[in-house]
């Protein structure tokens, strides 16, 4: 099981990288030399660059320190940890690519390829369980603790930015931008790890008790029991059903491979949710 584990980690790391070193392409190769900005840390850091001249990667890392200390405090190691290191290759490799000549000078090329490039390699990085942007560490936090989805949260974030590059480089630096997050947003989701699609998961195991428990330990969701019968073995079993983003998919296999008698799982997209799936003291869960 250890050795499983360490593959899964370096396995992840290594996506965790390739994300960044194709998100910092995209940047320094399409959007940055036609002056299209990202949203949230990314796109702050952008703007302070074009006007006093910094290097990209430097500010990056430096707007994200706060964001770094918030996450050890409110959501644990791990995912900190993934996004530090994401958060370094990613500032190294803009870095060395800056040097490079841009790929193209037109601007419908400079959104359209950019934009996908950034959101497969954002993707890739979501997927492993780590991101680049401080904004999304605080959105997860908000998530768990007041039921915001997500994609709300960093939406309210990116056209606060959008806006003040529109002001400061003109109107249509700030549409072309956005189209080019809407372009970005749409292949996340195709890579499957968008940040505010919710999704359903029903986990049947011989033991739920300590499943149910870790999923509310360390996800922050309830669970809903229900009780079956194994139609070869006729043995009884739990049925376990809870609601997750899909940020939180990567951190929920985690716990099913370290659990055992987790014997069949099912996950699928949810469009809505009306109600509480969240932990707080105060709140009754599903």
């Amino acid at each position: 099981m250890r050795k499983y584990l360490n593959r899964k980690l370096l396995f992840s790391l290594v996506e965790l990288a390739v994300g960044a070193v194709i998100a910092a392409f995209a940047l320094e190769g399409f959007l940055v030399p036609n002056d299209i900005f990202d949203g949230g840390v990314v796109g702050i850091a952008m703007i302070v660059s074009r006007l006093v001249g910094a290097p990209l990667g430097v500010l990056t890392v430096l707007i994200n320190l706060p964001f770094v200390a918030f996450g050890l405090m409110r959501l644990g190691r791990m995912l900190v940890a993934k996004f530090s290191f994401s958060l370094v290759v990613f500032s190294a490799m803009t870095m060395v690519f800056e040097h490079l000549e841009p790929v193209t000078d037109e601007i419908v090329l400079a959104v359209t390829f950019g934009g996908f490039l950034l959101g497969v390699g954002v993707g890739l990085m979501l997927r492993a369980g780590g991101c680049v942007d401080g904004t999304e560490i605080f959105a997860i936090w908000v998530n768990r603790t007041r039921g915001i989805g997500v994609g709300k949260v960093v939406l309210g974030f990116n056209v606060v930015i959008y806006l003040v590059a529109g002001l400061i480089f003109g109107v249509d630096r700030g549409m072309w931008s956005l189209l080019m997050y809407f372009i970005t947003s749409r292949i996340i989701d195709i890579v499957e790890v968008g940040w505010d699609t919710a999704k359903s998961v029903m986990i049947v195991s011989d033991d739920g008790t300590q499943l149910a428990q870790r999923i509310y330990e360390e996800l922050g969701r309830t669970v809903t029991f229900m009780r079956g019968e194994g139609l070869v073995s006729g043995t009884s079993k739990d049925v376990v059903f809870c609601v997750v983003t899909r940020a939180e998919i990567f951190d929920l296999k985690k716990i099913l491979d370290e659990v055992p008698g987790s014997t069949f799982t099912t996950i699928t997209d949810v469009n809505e949710v009306v109600g509480n799936h969240m932990k707080s003291t105060n709140q009754s869960g599903s």
